[in-house]
């Protein structure tokens, strides 16, 4: 992303982002802090009506592609802090932030059907599931907010046993 992209996009002239930001890379981190807020507002708003540890998983699915975000521009700019990831601690930091979160609330959903063993496989197998699909956003691929969480719920779905999804469509989350 070049500084006239981001002008661009943003319908800002040159002098304008210079006097609110030192550079580029304080742009990004800035639109990325700000659309992942945007993720985790979805991801609370919908886990307060979610009803069962089922409901609270698939909240925590459809927040992380939410309507507002779930576009190129967005994509590529989070793409960009996690490929930066390595070599600035300040994107490092952000991107564990953004992890551990995930982790967590996946977990919450998870950890009363799941050994430790098959929660930690199933948190980073979802987690790179999103990853990826927010990556091919990125890459110019077509995909619906909707094809996206279809095909992470049925990822989800098919590593469950029947007895799991039970539990989990009969469990109210505490």
């Amino acid at each position: 992303m070049t500084t006239a992209r981001i002008c661009h996009e943003a319908g800002m002239s040159p002098g304008i982002l210079a006097y609110y930001f030192k550079g580029k890379d304080e742009v990004l981190f800035a639109m990325v802090r700000y659309h992942k807020r945007i993720l985790m507002e979805d991801v609370i708003s919908r886990l307060e009506n979610a009803q069962s540890l089922w409901q609270r998983l698939v909240a925590i699915v459809e927040g992380n592609f939410p309507e507002k975000a779930f576009e190129r521009n967005t994509a590529n700019a989070w793409l960009s802090v996690v490929a930066a990831a390595g070599s600035k601690p300040q994107y490092g930091r952000l991107q564990n932030i953004f992890c551990k979160r995930l982790g967590s609330n996946l977990g919450s959903a998870l950890s009363s059907v799941l050994s430790r063993s098959r929660l930690d496989q199933a948190v980073l197998g979802i987690g790179v599931m999103i990853d990826g699909l927010w990556l091919r956003k990125a890459a110019g691929r077509w995909i619906s907010r909707r094809a996206a969480i279809d095909l992470v719920i049925a990822q989800i779905s098919s590593n469950l046993t029947p007895g799991e999804m039970e539990i989990l469509q009969n469990t109210n989350p505490q």
